[in-house]
């Protein structure tokens, strides 16, 4: 039961996502729309409820229980910026609205974005962390809890692994092709002054 509701949260997380999007720029309801962007964090809270639920009931704590952890710990830490970003997405496409700025490609810029997208990830460990514990204590020493601290430790090293690939951009900072940081960009306010400039000195050695 609770993987089915997992993949049910998952599903419903990206339908309440587009049904808000499509309200909102769509059908010119954006009162609406962020009604629906702002119903998707109930269905963790369902989600937290429905396992808390299972485990009281008796059921053995086990990889289930671990996955609904770390599935609420992933969209508190990465579901407000993915709901950020389609929506800059949306509104350029349906509402007029400029695109969105891409994510820096190169130099400390790319790391610090790294480095925030990295946050999201620990985010999630910690939230999933502070479930897992709960989950734990909520069971007691009655119940086998090793699966539980399992997922921690599944946790962490997710985020880890993400954090040591973040930080190599701020080690090794990708640099920008030569063609494309050789090469200043002129303001094309001063290209006019530029050609006067050349006139003169024409009429200068004539």
């Amino acid at each position: 039961m609770i993987v089915t509701l997992i993949v049910i949260c998952e599903v419903g997380f990206w339908v309440l996502l587009a049904a808000g999007l499509a309200t909102r720029y769509l059908l010119k309801m954006p009162r609406t729309g962020i009604a629906l962007l702002l119903a998707e964090p109930l269905l963790e809270v369902l989600l937290l409820v429905v396992t808390a639920i299972d485990l009281k009931n008796g059921a053995d704590p086990s990889w289930k229980h671990g996955l609904a952890a770390l599935y609420i710990g992933y969209t508190v830490g990465h579901g407000h910026r993915t709901v950020k970003w389609l929506d800059g997405h949306a509104a350029h496409r349906f509402g007029g609205a400029p695109p969105p700025p891409k994510p820096p490609k190169y130099g400390m810029a790319r790391a610090r974005h790294e480095g925030a997208v990295w946050v999201g990830s620990a985010v999630a460990a910690a939230v999933a962390s502070v479930l897992l514990l709960l989950a734990a204590w909520y069971v007691g020493d009655d119940g086998d809890t090793d699966g539980l601290y399992g997922w921690i430790f599944v946790a962490w090293r997710a985020a880890g692994i993400h954090g040591l690939i973040a930080l190599t951009y701020a080690i090794w900072p990708k640099k920008a092709p030569v063609n494309e940081s050789a090469v200043p960009a002129r303001d094309p306010e001063h290209v006019p002054d530029l050609l006067v400039r050349g006139a003169r000195k024409d009429e200068e050695q004539v």
